[in-house]
């Protein structure tokens, strides 16, 4: 509500072209380097982005989307999102998202918990709002499965220290709930990979059948 109020006040202007009335007008949208199907990890090209059979050998994900290049207005849109309380980042993110990525009928939407210290900076968990925005526009129920033990922010870490900061990063509260459901981890960015497979690694041990992951960005 206060975003909307102050969006009446002071019009957001497009991060590409600087008109005003949203964050990302949407020809500017449009224009946004689209990610062609493939494994996430090794990018060979793969229908439906399904991880590659190589790596599946180290991932417990099926598949992972990205509708864009984390780059350009797509890297503004999110440090908009997550460092300048622009919660309306989420409208133009999140249709993208469903002009390019595939949703699965009789899937769950789980988004991917963000540091607590984080959310109580910015007052509010970017993940849980871009998962929320999917729901509305697929219909695809969105559920908080996912709770977050660490506190701190992984910005600025490396491949290896990611790792270690989310192995034992999460927890599900009520796994019977889990058992036998496909699940769509929901997240901003995607960077090493790290966190969506923790994410992933503890919903298959709770039960889930299977767990994909949609992003808006993969850097």
């Amino acid at each position: 509500m206060l975003d909307r109020i102050v969006s009446l006040i002071a019009p957001h202007e497009c991060l590409g072209c600087q008109t005003e009335g949203s964050l990302l007008c949407s020809g500017c949208l449009r224009a946004t380097t689209a990610i062609p199907e493939r494994c996430y990890k090794c990018f060979a090209l793969s229908p439906e982005s399904v991880t590659c059979s190589k790596c599946r050998r180290s991932s417990t994900l099926t598949s992972v989307q990205a509708a864009t290049v984390y780059g350009s207005q797509a890297k503004d849109l999110v440090w908009k999102l997550k460092f300048h309380h622009a919660r309306a980042a989420v409208g133009p993110m999140a249709e993208l998202m469903c002009d390019r990525l595939l949703f699965d009928t009789g899937a769950i939407l789980v988004p991917v918990p963000t540091a607590t210290s984080r959310v109580r900076q910015r007052g509010y968990d970017q993940a849980e709002l871009l998962s929320r925005a999917l729901s509305l526009k697929t219909g695809l129920p969105n559920r908080q499965w996912l709770r977050r033990h660490g506190q701190s922010r992984q910005v600025g870490q490396t491949k290896a220290e990611r790792a270690a900061h989310v192995a034992s990063a999460f927890r599900v509260p009520s796994p019977p709930r889990i058992v036998g459901c496909h699940v769509i981890l929901v997240d901003d960015v995607l960077t090493t990979g790290s966190t969506l497979e923790a994410a992933a690694r503890v919903l298959k041990t709770a039960g889930a059948k299977r767990v994909d992951a949609i992003v808006f960005a993969q850097a």
